[in-house]
């Protein structure tokens, strides 16, 4: 400033310095008010003009030093030039090498440098396109921001934008402390969430989840992090969801966490999610209740919250929901009848296999009116099956029809009699076997009933005896287990 006032209005303005002078420049109100000659604020307008220019280095040196000077520098229109012209350049690299030949009268505008510091940073890069990732984490998250910001204007590719985050989150972990950690985490998930969804990894965001667990980040970046985790829930593995519980809470595993994840998965209504998707939740949720229910702390509320969490169609088979329930009932031998049979309740016995049923229906764990439900619905489904085949289909509906047969023609009568009569054949041999399959199975479930009636009758007897000596057991020593 001084020399630009002794020296007839003249200093060397370079992208090293026009950043502090334009703002000082402003400050000073050295503008054509003051000299029509002498106009600082003009001079470096201009010389911003030739931004273009610049190399791949001076654009750094600039943007870095602008982020020295926030928020003042943000009314100056220094910093906004400079970000749009690092998002531009970006665009264009992105189909181009990050070093091309100036040799050409166009390159002027597309010049970087290839000094040794970005020689060094091409070497270690992931690949061509990731070349300029290392060459940011000289701004800070707030300066990143507004990149992003920039980037996103410019319709560059939404993953590669993604892969930079994550890379700038970890890069900056290595040597800071747990506040600037914290911040770094916050401005990075929040930039995420503007990004489209199908371009960032689920697996990344379950790494800012562990990481952001011990830093006590603000509601509104925690709030995101877990709609972006859910919204993609169909992609995690049974480790991601296994969160320890917070402190102060005595379960095992995080289940109010998955219960949140599940919430943002039908955010957008359980029509909008597709079948392939609620199958691959399904079993995923199938895995992680089998891997919560012997938690002894594991509250009765939330394990049948988890179980219910799913449409009923998101399951083919609930055999996967019934070994969880039958863990569960083993480890809380002390629940009582109603809540069994409330916890029973997220089974759909039509959807059990046979060999499921069997197992329930001498389970002592289970209440007996669950071995009922799972027997009548076996015994539905067998007549079901037997009034299915009761009615054989017409001759006409076998391999070859009528139609077909007269279309062979008058000369291949005689085989189309024995082809026809053939098919007929093989149509009654096969119905007299599916029915002598399902008597055999119809003969087992009657067995079943048999057992079952047993065992109601011990239990009314069992109950009965309880009865008669429930003044006498309230007068015994209770027993430590």
């Amino acid at each position: 400033m001084s020399r630009f006032c002794y020296n007839n209005g003249k200093t060397h303005i370079s992208p090293s310095n026009i950043s502090l002078l334009h703002c000082a420049a402003q400050f000073m109100e050295m503008n054509n008010s003051v000299s029509a000659t002498n106009n600082l604020i003009e001079q470096t307008e201009k010389s911003l003009e030739e931004i273009s220019y610049w190399t791949w280095s001076e654009l750094l040196v600039a943007l870095k030093q602008c982020q020295h000077l926030l928020p003042h520098v943000n009314s100056s229109g220094v910093l906004q030039k400079c970000l749009d012209s690092l998002a531009g350049r970006l665009a264009l690299a992105s189909d181009a090498s990050p070093c091309p030949s100036t040799s050409s009268p166009d390159s002027s505008v597309f010049r970087f440098s290839c000094d040794t510091k970005s020689t060094e940073s091409l070497k270690t890069s992931l690949s061509r396109g990731t070349w300029w990732f290392e060459d940011l984490l000289i701004l800070n998250p707030v300066l990143v921001e507004m990149v992003v910001k920039s980037m996103v204007v410019r319709k560059i590719d939404h993953l590669m934008i993604s892969r930079f985050l994550f890379y700038y989150q970890k890069s900056k972990f290595y040597a800071a402390t747990s506040d600037e950690k914290r911040k770094v985490i916050e401005a990075v998930i929040d930039m995420l969430y503007t990004l489209d969804g199908s371009s960032v990894s689920c697996k990344s965001l379950f790494g800012i989840l562990r990481v952001s667990m011990t830093l006590n980040i603000n509601k509104s970046s925690r709030n995101k992090l877990e709609s972006m985790i859910g919204s993609q829930l169909d992609q995690a593995a049974l480790d991601n969801l296994l969160v320890p519980s917070p402190q102060g809470m005595n379960y095992l595993y995080d289940v109010n966490l998955v219960l949140r994840f599940l919430k943002a998965f039908f955010r957008g209504g359980i029509c909008q999610a597709s079948a392939i998707k609620l199958r691959k939740v399904a079993s995923l949720m199938d895995s992680y209740i089998a891997e919560v229910a012997p938690d002894p702390r594991l509250k009765p509320s939330k394990f049948l919250a988890l179980a219910m969490a799913l449409p009923d169609s998101a399951r083919d088979s609930y055999d996967g929901l019934y070994r969880a329930v039958d863990m569960f009932l083993e480890v809380h031998a002390g629940l009582s009848e109603d809540e069994k049979l409330e916890i029973c309740c997220a089974l759909n016995y039509e959807k059990l296999s046979a060999e499921v049923c069997i197992h329930l229906s001498q389970n002592t764990k289970f209440p007996s009116k669950s071995a009922v439900q799972a027997l009548i619905s076996q015994q539905d489904k067998l007549k079901g099956l037997l009034h299915g085949t009761s009615n054989p289909k017409p001759i006409t509906d076998s391999p070859c029809t009528s139609t077909e047969v007269r279309s062979m023609g008058k000369n291949d009568e005689a085989s189309d009699q024995v082809v026809l009569y053939a098919g007929k054949l093989d149509v009654l041999s096969d119905n007299e076997k599916l029915k002598a399959h399902l008597q055999g199975m119809q003969w087992r479930v009657m067995e079943l009933e048999k057992v079952c009636k047993k065992m109601q009758t011990q239990m009314a007897k069992i109950m009965k005896y309880r009865i008669s000596r429930q003044g006498h057991t309230r007068s015994l020593p209770r027993l430590c287990s």
